[in-house]
């Protein structure tokens, strides 16, 4: 026995050459189970694009976060977490799904398109061995129990075959198998769509004040995202000037929407191209205009208080409508006021604009109510430089890392609180700020996206692919026949059987059973 086991001649691995490895990570990539994690590692990539600033959106926060966090700041930027969209590992996860999905795909339509060609297979000869069976006795011949089961079968949709003279072949709930692909192709559509949005569509929000026009060009936008293979320098040359912003409040007192909004509407002028012809528009939350293959979108509205700052020679250094931006649903806004121009060290006011102030501010500044029944401004005053250490910042704030807050005669912080037509005169022959009136602006959006008519048109398809696909049965029915003992009687069995859990095949023979027993 010994020498038998020492004559056996060693296992021999079978070794896969570079053929077989790349076989192997084909398959591996192209598995449904490899799709799902991709498109679950997808969304668990996509989390660090809301918690860290990005780039493209807010240049200004991103150079906060790297200049409040010096040591792990850097670190974030090199993998990428500022540009995380943009990013090779976000890009690298995105193409693999894309690839595993088309893998996937591309196998199981060749296999379905077989299936719907083929015929259903031969009855089992015993059918009461299936998940559910029936019996019955039919009056009349084999021929005429065999057609009579046909029939029936037909009139509920399935495909029938008879292999021979004593049985029925039927199959139904291919629909199933064609929601699934359509399913998967349409997600695989969605992420091309997005994909065709994101490179070649771009996205410009602007603030515009009541009385301005704005041109579409990549210098007059506040915040501009262009995708990668956008020109921003070749921007559709379409105009709009803002003639009104209108907001229309709920006002009854002791209602429970007091101050709710009701309507925003921007009266516009807009021209398609340079010296084109205008035309009068309405932009609402729900109405855009399009221009020039751009939707142009009303996404917010505020107020704009209109400022003049003098120096102490009584010339003007600043006078303009600025954009205060509302933090709540009473309008209480912030906002600042830069005047770099200012002598011998830069000026700003930071504060508050209240469109219907509470006086006593017994709370600190706040408005009752979002019209504007009793505009006043609350502003601190501060001195210094602007741009510290000239990083990007957003106009709507004030970084007061290098600036002096300007105190009254006791040392306390000065508040300067102005209405409509009021003026303060700065300590210390600073000069003057006079709080002129008050204007509206409204934010508008402008946005190509290509992609959008093919990710619509996919999404839905893939909706109804996934109904189908969850509410249809593939089921397989078999009947059949053999003479009873009575010669004019015909004993029917009727088998099926179900690809997954189904509940309602018990239902479907039984159906069948008194559908061939009754002749309909």
């Amino acid at each position: 026995m010994a020498t038998q086991t020492s004559a056996r001649s060693p296992v021999t691995q079978p070794r896969l050459g570079p053929v077989g490895w790349a076989r192997w990570a084909w398959r591996s990539l192209t598995s449904m189970r490899t799709a799902l994690f991709l498109l679950l590692l997808l969304s668990v990539a996509a989390v660090p694009g809301s918690i860290f600033p990005q780039r493209s959106i807010d240049a200004a926060k991103v150079a906060d976060f790297l200049a409040t966090n010096p040591g792990v700041g850097p670190w974030l930027d090199r993998l990428g977490f500022f540009d995380v969209y943009s990013s090779v590992w976000f890009s690298a996860i995105y193409l693999l799904l894309v690839v595993s999905l088309v893998g996937c795909i591309v196998p199981r339509s060749r296999l379905h398109w077989h299936t719907l060609r083929a015929q259903p297979p031969r009855a089992p000869r015993n059918l009461t061995r299936l998940d559910q069976s029936v019996e019955l006795t039919y009056a009349g011949d084999v021929a005429a129990a065999r057609s009579a089961a046909t029939e029936a079968l037909r009139r509920r949709r399935f495909r029938v075959i008879s292999h021979d003279d004593e049985s029925v072949s039927a199959e139904s709930g291919y629909l199933r198998e064609t929601g699934n692909l359509v399913f998967h192709i349409g997600l695989c559509v969605v992420i091309v769509g997005v994909a065709i949005g994101h490179l070649f569509g771009w996205r410009g929000d602007v603030i515009v004040t009541e009385g301005e026009t704005f041109s579409s060009t990549l210098s007059s936008y506040d915040s501009f995202l262009p995708g990668p293979m956008t020109d921003p320098e070749n921007l559709p040359p379409f105009t709009i000037g803002l003639q009104s912003m209108s907001a229309t409040f709920e006002d009854q007192v002791g209602g429970a929407q007091f101050g709710a909004p009701r309507s925003f509407t921007a009266d516009v002028t807009t021209t398609e191209r340079p010296g084109g012809p205008a035309s009068q528009e309405q932009i609402s939350p729900n109405h855009p205009v399009t221009l020039d293959g751009a939707d142009v979108f009303l996404l917010g509205n505020g107020y704009a208080p209109v400022v003049t700052v003098r120096d102490g020679s009584g010339a003007v250094l600043y006078q303009q409508a600025t954009p205060f931006l509302a933090q709540d649903n009473v309008y209480t806004s912030v906002g600042a006021i830069k005047v770099g121009a200012a002598r011998p060290k830069a000026l700003a006011f930071s504060g508050f604009f209240l469109p219907t102030a509470e006086p006593t501010y017994a709370n600190g500044p706040a408005s009752l109510f979002p019209d504007d029944r009793n505009p006043e401004l609350a502003l601190s005053v501060w001195e210094g430089d602007l741009y510290p250490g000239d990083r990007p910042q957003s106009v709507y704030t004030l970084d007061t890392t290098d600036l002096t807050q300007i105190t009254k005669a006791d040392g306390t912080p000065l508040l300067i609180r102005l209405q409509p037509g009021q003026s303060y005169e700065l300590p210390d022959g600073r000069g003057s700020i006079t709080f002129d009136s008050v204007e509206r602006f409204a934010g508008l959006s402008a946005r190509v996206d290509p992609g959008k008519e093919l990710t619509l048109l996919a999404a839905i398809a893939t909706i109804l692919g996934l109904v189908a696909s969850l509410l249809v049965r593939r089921r397989r029915v078999f009947v059949r026949v053999r003479p009873a003992e009575d010669p004019s009687r015909t004993l029917v069995t009727i088998g099926g059987l179900a690809k997954t859990s189904d509940p309602g095949l018990g239902a479907v023979l039984t159906g069948l059973r008194d559908d061939v027993s009754t002749g309909r």
